[in-house]
């Protein structure tokens, strides 16, 4: 796919935007707010659905009842009751899905994905990759990922704004896959993790798409990321595990270009997700007001209060360092980032049970990319065992995710006016939450996928 193509093929969305901008200008909606709306009415224009869901016990992630006997109706893919199974109004000739002996829970959402990013494609082997082969990974990733449970995500971080043009495709109805927000290029410092991951000698002359230097260009290049689809602004405020020559836990970008990022993102109504894994690294982003701070490996104290009082979520991708230390060597990731990962799991294990124990509010991100699309619920297991309960960890995948992410009245609950996105297992999911890593039923805005 061409530049030109991708440009037009989200054109879409973007006249979407403008008007929503409009709107926003006349009746003083907040900015994400109407971003939100967008978001949100876009998919059910396409495939949205009518039915009734039968014989689940369902469970209310706010408090963790289960409640039984009970039917949930979708009329136009949103929650239209949750009533008392006898006292029901079933309208006739509505497609009826029984689901007996099932658990239901809101459709799970994560909040790092990297969908035209993994199939096996690490370290030099991503140079093989063309913005072509992205974007075809990008559409077997997504429905994947659907049909893993998974239908809501974030995707911080892809090249070419191949994100958008996903997203797009999703929205548009041309192909299955979760509802999105979308960061394009991640931006950063010159030679720092959100570049180009170093892999090629000067000679090539290759520097990432999202590369800046000073507090201007980082303005700059929120703009424009923010000008060809954006719905968030991905930046990297340390090295990172993945990226050749960096330093896991050295801090890339000063206070005052994280300051000019993200000021220029939020006037604009954008939330920031920062990449950080040392503690410097952390509370500069912080300082600078980073609405959440990804994998924060090396988290101290001073980073978890600063978390908390600033009302920032951390997303401790606490699962991924099994497959990088299992199979990645194999996969083709670089013995660096090997070592480099072998300093960094246990201890951000370990600072996660810290942020859990403080209080810290915690969204559930994998990195999926990193390791294959579709296994991302299998993070919720190593939750629990590293700190929280069951609740707690399925909390973070559903109603705090959705609050963070800036939609919380239309995602991550079952109930009326929401989005009629479900996931089914049998059996219960609060004894036993790795159930949820291979769901029975899979719906998404009305429409049944699994």
């Amino acid at each position: 796919m061409t530049r030109f193509t991708r440009l037009f093929s989200s054109f879409g969305s973007q006249l979407c935007r403008l008007q929503f901008s409009q709107l926003t200008a006349l009746i003083r909606l907040p900015r994400l707010a109407t971003l939100s709306l967008c978001l949100a009415f876009a998919p059910f224009q396409v495939a949205a659905q009518n039915m009734v869901i039968k014989g689940a016990t369902i469970l209310d992630v706010t408090n963790g009842d289960l409640i039984k006997n009970h039917v949930v109706i979708v009329r136009d893919g949103r929650i239209d009751a949750v009533s008392a199974a006898r006292s029901a109004d079933i309208p006739k000739g509505i497609e009826v899905i029984d689901l007996q002996g099932h658990t239901l829970l809101p459709g799970l959402i994560d909040m790092h994905v990297h969908l035209t990013s993994g199939g096996g494609y690490h370290g030099y082997e991503r140079l093989k990759l063309t913005d072509e082969r992205r974007a075809i990974l990008g559409v077997v990733h997504a429905k994947q990922t659907l049909m893993a449970g998974f239908t809501t995500v974030r995707n911080v971080g892809a090249g070419s704004f191949g994100d958008v043009a996903l997203r797009d495709a999703i929205n548009d109805g041309d192909i299955p896959g979760p509802r999105m927000l979308v960061s394009g290029p991640p931006i950063g410092i010159t030679g720092g993790h959100c570049s180009d991951n170093n892999l090629l000698p000067p000679e090539y002359g290759i520097s990432g798409e999202g590369v800046a230097d000073g507090p201007w260009a980082a303005r700059t290049a929120v703009r424009r990321n923010i000008k060809f689809g954006a719905d968030l602004i991905k930046t990297c405020s340390t090295g990172g595990v993945l990226s050749k020559g960096t330093k896991v836990g050295a801090p890339q970008y000063t206070v005052e270009e994280l300051t000019a990022l993200i000021d220029e993102a939020h006037s604009r109504g954008l939330k920031v997700a920062s990449h950080a894994h040392g503690a410097e690294g952390i509370i500069n982003a912080l300082i600078a007001g980073a609405d959440t701070i990804e994998h924060a490996s090396f988290i101290d104290d001073q980073g978890i209060r600063l978390a908390i009082e600033n009302d920032a979520a951390l997303s401790m991708d606490i699962y991924v360092t099994e497959y990088i230390l299992g199979e990645g060597a194999s996969a083709g990731i670089l013995e660096e980032s090997l070592e480099k990962e072998r300093m960094t799991g246990a201890i951000q294990r370990s600072n996660f049970r810290k942020a859990v124990e403080a209080g810290a509010t915690i969204v559930y991100g994998t990195d999926a990319g990193v390791y294959p699309h579709g296994q991302n619920a299998k993070q919720l297991s190593r939750m629990t065992r590293f700190g929280m309960t069951p609740l707690q960890a399925l909390q973070s995948a559903t109603t705090v995710a959705a609050e963070v992410m800036g939609l919380g009245y239309e995602v991550g609950k079952i109930e009326v006016g929401y989005a009629g996105d479900f996931v089914a297992v049998e059996g219960n999911p609060i004894e036993q939450i790795e159930l949820l890593e291979a769901p029975s039923a899979v719906i998404k805005g009305g429409v049944r996928y699994r």
